[in-house]
C-alpha cells in the first residue's frame, strides 16, 4: 500500500490553450504524480494522469462474486462462529409499507 493513499494528491489545472504551449511540462508533472486538470472556458473538461495511474485505474477488477469467494476461501465464517443462517432473521422480507404517490 503506498503512502500516496493518504497524502491529498496535488492537481495542478491548465487552460487548454496552456496546456497546448506547455505540453512538456504538463506531461512532465502527470509522469511525476500530479493529476493535470484541462479547463475551457474556466470549466472543468479532462484530466492527465501518468500511465501509471491510468492502468491502476483501468485495472482488471474481478466480479464481487469472485472477490466474495476468494474473501470466503481465505476467511471461512464458520472459524468465526458465523453460521450460514444468520442473515435470515435480519432480513425484513416484508413487503414494506403503502406509499401514495
Amino acid at each position: 500500500m503506498s503512502i500516496q493513499m493518504y497524502i491529498a494528491v496535488v492537481t495542478k489545472r491548465y487552460s487548454i490553450a496552456e496546456a497546448r504551449s506547455n505540453l512538456p511540462t504538463v506531461v512532465h508533472e502527470a509522469e511525476s504524480g500530479l493529476e493535470i486538470e484541462l479547463t475551457r472556458r474556466g470549466k472543468p473538461v479532462a484530466v492527465v494522469v501518468s500511465r501509471r495511474e491510468y492502468e491502476r485505474l483501468r485495472g482488471s477488477r474481478p466480479q464481487f462474486s469472485e472477490a466474495y469467494q476468494n474473501f470466503l476461501t481465505k476467511f471461512p465464517l464458520d472459524e468465526f462462529g458465523i453460521d450460514d443462517d444468520l442473515f435470515e432473521s435480519v432480513r425484513d422480507r416484508s413487503a414494506g409499507r403503502r406509499v401514495e404517490l
